[in-house]
């Protein structure tokens, strides 16, 4: 595999366990450690670094090292703004698409959380998170939105799961709270899932808030 791919490879890893919190704001992300779970080189992983670093993902510090970049409570504001305006269109699409197709994807996706977390997969649970709130925006078919949403690197405010796992009265509230979207969008209930979508939100903001 070329070299271009390798560190394509990586930062498609890192980027993923970041967005969804699996590794936490000042977290150390070392080169031969990285190199050797994914079997590539340090070139790869270096490369990649500098790419996740320009994306503001990452962060080198004064005295060597990379590190995931920490969130200030202006970062957490933002995004919360920022997920608001495209998840909240996005739905708005969704209602007026009727796609079955997209709400048995997000039914599925709840079901891979909830098994998940049943099993203690708490990574692959956060995982299943990023993908629902992904699928949303994949479902609108809009080839414009989907990208603005990816290249905004938007990570969901996991913090505290990724921080303290087994806080299961978080994974609770997100459970029911995407299950409750879903059957609002099955309901074809806006109101509802509007709801639901700002109120998810704001919670989201307010526990990450509380770890800054």
């Amino acid at each position: 595999m070329k070299e271009d791919s390798l560190a394509n490879k990586v930062y498609s890893e890192v980027r993923k366990k970041i967005l969804s919190s699996q590794l936490v704001g000042g977290a150390r992300l070392v080169e031969s450690v990285w190199a050797d779970k994914l079997a590539v080189s340090r070139v790869a992983v270096r490369e990649a670094f500098m790419r996740l670093a320009g994306e503001s993902l990452v962060e080198f510090g004064e005295k060597g090292g990379c590190f995931v970049k920490k969130m200030t409570a202006e970062d957490v504001k933002d995004i919360r703004e920022l997920r608001e305006l495209l998840e909240v269109g996005a739905l708005k699409i969704l209602f007026a698409k009727k796609d079955k197709e997209v709400i048995r994807d997000l039914e599925l996706i709840c079901n891979d959380f909830s098994e998940m977390v049943s099993k203690g997969y708490y990574g692959g649970a956060c995982e299943a998170d990023v993908r629902f709130h992904e699928r949303i925006i994949e479902g609108t078919e809009n080839a414009r939105l989907i990208a603005i949403y990816k290249n905004s690197n938007i990570p969901l405010f996991h913090m505290k799961l990724g921080a303290i796992m087994g806080q299961m009265e978080d994974y609770k509230d997100t459970e029911e709270e995407h299950k409750s979207l879903v059957q609002a969008l099955k309901a074809d209930d806006w109101e509802k899932a509007y709801d639901t979508l700002v109120n998810h939100l704001d919670r989201g903001e307010h526990e990450a808030l509380e770890l800054i």
